[in-house]
């Protein structure tokens, strides 16, 4: 493989994805290359009309990611990355620029100007070798590249168009297509590096790492023209390149180096004593790689980077600064009625996980925690965090005996939350108006609902979906049912400008009760907490109640990924009750077809929630 021999030279070090972008993150894993990710805040507003071709676009906005992430972790994290990677990916039509539809008729509009044409995707490449000097001045060597793909779509008729844009899939891709799903039936030629369109030229970034720590003689580079394509350089004999690397100190068996990720010397190495081990002095001893060990350390100061957060939310740290605008610890102490030297090492510990800023010693807050960690933010997950901390961290602390019991500590500490009388009940409500108004705007736009006039939200809570359904869709209304020691509480909950005319609350049981008319069920963070026969019995009745062609099926949960490697399902599920699941896509659409919906469409929305749509046709 093009990276064997260079592999070994970026083990130890840390090598740093600035993209949050599963695509690319799985095309360099599946190569062997260890990495972090840490998505750029860089926002992409550079004027297109500076650069004179539009890869030129690519690569600045790839440096300018590439730089924000190694700037922020030498800064803010105290972590100085040895290698940051930067990436933008962009379609070009006749040298304009497609950006990602920003609605569904926008999508149409996009995808019918490439239909039957060839258009180009450029994805801008930039590797960042970054060093700490002795006056904590990060240097920076940058090092860039583009890569040309040439994509021909067929000839689209009305009816695939609209299939495809109402799988929700153009929605975040540029362009309007995602080659490598859905999208791939639009297209009818590749010309190029596929990868390339997927999101990152692999190809090519393997070359440019050879080139970079193993500079060939004249004799080895053979110089390749493709067409439209700029000249790329092909290494052959990598591997006598590698043979000519004699120290184990620096390199790793290519194949072991790929399959084991971890540095090892020669075999020879471990069975004699270390006072043999220098041979030609050359330390033969096995190596720690450092950048493996770190994901372990990382994990292990998870824990500590979450209770710092709890613990700033719960003194209610950000909300002082909010009101105050910077503070000196000594001032921030004496409004949370704490130490200085406690105060000064929390205010520390959050400017080192990005959430305070400190200049000369006045602490302020990150736009971040105006946004997210404020109390009375619009999308203040205050609540949220004071759950975790006052509730979910028992129970994660107890975790062993929940694993050897088979028994979720969750709905133990949940229902003392709700036995204590009405501010239990109120607590409970808070938390889940937090997560469904974060999450709410997602859901609801994550397919096209404007066809439905009626909708009903079971177990709708304080009403936070439907608030934001009336707001996102003008002409629907929507009734929310709910037990009524919820319904009697919802009051404090209600935006001030609320048109009760098209949001009302119904006590019920929506387990028992039959269920109200609607064109549209809702149901948010249930199904995953049902027994299968609750389950089947709850799909069973909307199912009843849904007539094809009519209505629909819309579910907020948590999706898992077909593997379940995404970490976020499977934490959760530790703290379900032991009848309940999270489940994949195919498992979703799966039981939901059992049921006679035989439309099903799910988005992963990257928020607390994905959606689902389940219809009749």
């Amino acid at each position: 493989m093009l990276l064997n021999p260079v592999i070994s030279k970026l083990a130890g070090k840390r090598v740093v994805l600035a993209s949050a972008s599963p695509r690319r993150q799985d095309i360099l894993s599946n190569v062997g290359l260890r990495f972090e990710v840490v998505p750029s805040w860089f926002k992409e507003t550079l004027d297109k009309s500076l650069f004179s071709a539009p890869y030129g676009y690519a690569v600045e906005t790839a440096k300018q990611k590439a730089l924000e992430v190694a700037r922020r972790m030498h800064v803010k994290h105290l972590k100085t990355p040895d290698i940051v990677i930067g990436a933008d990916t962009i379609v070009t039509l006749e040298d304009t620029i497609l950006e990602k539809p920003f609605d569904k008729q926008d999508a149409y509009n996009m995808l019918s100007r490439l239909s039957g044409k060839e258009h180009s995707v450029y994805t801008g490449v930039v590797i960042v070798h970054c060093s700490s000097q002795e006056d904590n001045h990060l240097e920076t060597d940058i090092i860039d590249f583009y890569e040309e793909t040439k994509v021909k779509f067929a000839d689209l008729s009305e009816d695939l168009l609209w299939e495809y844009i109402d799988s929700g899939e153009p929605m975040d891709k540029a362009g309007g297509y995602g080659i490598q799903s859905l999208g791939g039936m639009l297209v009818e030629s590749v010309h190029g590096d596929f990868l390339n369109v997927v999101g990152f030229p692999l190809n090519h970034f393997c070359k440019k790492l050879a080139e970079m720590y193993y500079p060939p003689s004249k004799q080895a580079i053979h110089r390749v023209k493709h067409d439209s394509i700029p000249y790329v350089e092909s290494f052959e004999n990598l591997s006598d390149i590698e043979k000519d690397c004699t120290s184990p100190s620096k390199t790793c068996k290519a194949n072991k180096g790929v399959q084991d990720h971890v540095c090892k010397a020669s075999s020879s190495a471990s069975s004699t004593p270390c006072t043999s081990s220098l041979q030609n002095g050359i330390d033969e001893r096995p190596k720690i790689c450092t950048q493996e060990l770190s994901i372990i350390t990382d994990l292990l100061d998870g824990f500590k980077a979450s209770k710092t957060l709890f613990a700033a939310s719960k003194l209610k740290v950000f909300d002082k600064l909010k009101d105050k605008g910077a503070l000196k610890a000594m001032e921030i102490a004496d409004k949370i009625n704490a130490s200085v030297h406690g105060t000064k090492r929390l205010l520390d510990a959050c400017v080192a996980l990005g959430l305070l800023e400190n200049t000369h010693q006045v602490y302020s807050n990150t736009n971040l925690a105006n946004t997210y960690l404020v109390s009375d933010a619009t999308f203040s997950i205050h609540e949220y965090i004071l759950f975790l901390n006052d509730h979910a961290w028992s129970y994660f602390t107890h975790l062993e005996s929940s694993v050897i019991e088979g028994k979720a500590q969750h709905h133990t500490a949940m229902k003392k939350t709700c036995d204590k009388g009405h501010e239990g009940k109120e607590r409970s409500m808070r938390l889940m108006h937090c997560m469904l108004k974060i999450a709410a705007r997602d859901i609801v736009t994550a397919f096209d609902l404007s066809k439905y006039r009626s909708a009903c939200d079971l177990g709708g809570c304080t009403g936070a979906m439907a608030h934001e359904l009336v707001w996102t869709y003008p002409e629907i209304k929507i009734n929310v049912l709910d037990l009524p020691e919820v319904i009697k509480h919802t009051s404090p909950f209600q935006p001030e400008n609320l048109d009760s005319s098209r949001v009302t609350f119904t006590s019920g049981n929506f387990m028992e009760d039959s269920l109200p008319e609607a064109e549209l069920y809702i149901l948010s963070r249930v199904l995953h907490d049902l027994s299968e026969e609750k389950l089947n019995h709850l799909l069973r009745k909307i199912s009843d109640a849904c007539r094809p062609g009519k209505n629909a099926l819309l579910i907020a949960d948590i999706v898992l990924d077909e593997e379940k490697k995404e970490p976020r399902g499977p934490l959760q599920a530790l703290t379900i009750n032991e009848e309940g699941t999270h489940r994949t896509g195919t498992e979703y659409k799966k039981l939901l077809e059992n049921h006679g919906f035989n439309s099903v469409q799910i988005k992963t929305t990257g928020n607390l929630l994905d959606a689902i749509l389940a219809a009749k046709r």
